[in-house]
């Protein structure tokens, strides 16, 4: 079966689980959610985060962008009913490139193999910004028994 050998996909990518928060499968990396799958009855449904496939997936037939504001951070559903027949080399891609968006630079970094680099880049830390050196202020001179006089002066 289809969603069998895609929950195994996603499992053998490191420190990746499966959890059920709402009665479908969340596959995970470090508390983080990379793939949602439901299977009900004949009907496949997935949810991953495509941030370089996003657009292209989008233009298939049997995608959408997620629900609950999640397509707007880069979110794709696609939906397969049994007969449809899912690419499933493409949905391992998408489950990987989903993978290396969500998991932390190290563990994403485990993936590259013999050589190659990796196509999907996680988002990289922001870095605070440099401080400039503070300017001294001037320090200011005592004054003058002839500048205190002057302004003692003025005041009367």
């Amino acid at each position: 079966m289809i969603a069998r050998a895609l929950r195994e996909i996603a499992l053998a990518l490191p420190e990746a689980y499966e959890d059920h928060p709402w009665g479908e499968s969340a596959f995970k990396v470090r508390k983080k959610v990379f793939l949602f799958m439901h299977l009900d009855g004949d009907e496949l449904s997935l949810s991953l985060k495509l941030p370089l496939s996003g657009e292209v997936a989008l233009t298939l037939s049997f995608t959408s962008p997620t629900g609950y504001g999640l397509g707007k951070s880069g979110w794709v559903s696609a939906r397969f009913a049994a007969e449809d027949g899912p690419p499933v080399a493409m949905l391992e891609a998408w489950i990987e490139e989903s993978y290396r968006a969500v998991a932390p630079k190290k563990l994403a970094a485990q993936l590259i193999q013999d050589g190659e680099t990796a196509s999907v880049k996680p988002a990289a830390a922001k870095q605070p910004a440099a401080r400039k050196a503070a300017t001294k202020k001037a320090a200011k001179k005592p004054a003058t028994k002839k500048a205190a006089a002057k302004t003692a002066a003025k005041t009367k």
